[in-house]
């Protein structure tokens, strides 16, 4: 679905209709799909905003991002508060905020439960394993593209 587009006049572009739930569900699959701390995280929402959906413009994304890193505190998150009181005020910064960490949190309750159960068993073991330079190939990809996007501007 394509949203139409209204020109600001400090020439930032937002779109005219999201609906609160689209909104909604995006910062709950962003929840569950966002790993590889800050620079993954932050790279997912600039390619599913900015690439992908429209939703905000590349000058408002990295005017955003560059003052989310000023502040004390995770810049991603804040970032995502940021975009949600962007799209819907207020209820949209607070579902925003809670969506981007609630989601993550019940994934790593369920890790270490797997872990504090089952640590000990090969499988467990060796998924485990696995799974760290898959993080670390995406955190060193997301940085890569976040990284020449704000040098080019």
């Amino acid at each position: 679905m394509t949203t139409s587009v209204k020109s600001t006049p400090n020439n930032n572009h937002l779109p005219e209709s999201i609906s609160f739930w689209q909104a909604f569900l995006f910062w709950l699959k962003l929840g569950f799909i966002s790993f590889g701390g800050p620079a993954g995280q932050i790279a997912i929402m600039h390619q599913e905003l900015v690439e992908k959906r429209h939703w905000i413009s590349e000058r408002r994304f990295l005017h955003a991002l560059n003052y989310c890193m000023l502040l004390p505190g995770p810049e991603a998150q804040q970032l995502a508060i940021y975009v949600g009181w962007l799209l819907h005020k207020s209820l949209g910064g607070i579902v925003a905020g809670t969506l981007f960490v609630l989601p993550s949190l019940f994934i790593l309750m369920t890790l270490s439960w797997i872990y504090l159960s089952f640590g000990d068993t090969f499988i467990v073991v060796g998924l485990f394993y696995g799974i760290k330079p898959a993080v670390t190939a995406i955190v060193l990809q997301a940085a890569h593209r976040i990284g020449g996007r704000t040098f080019k501007k």
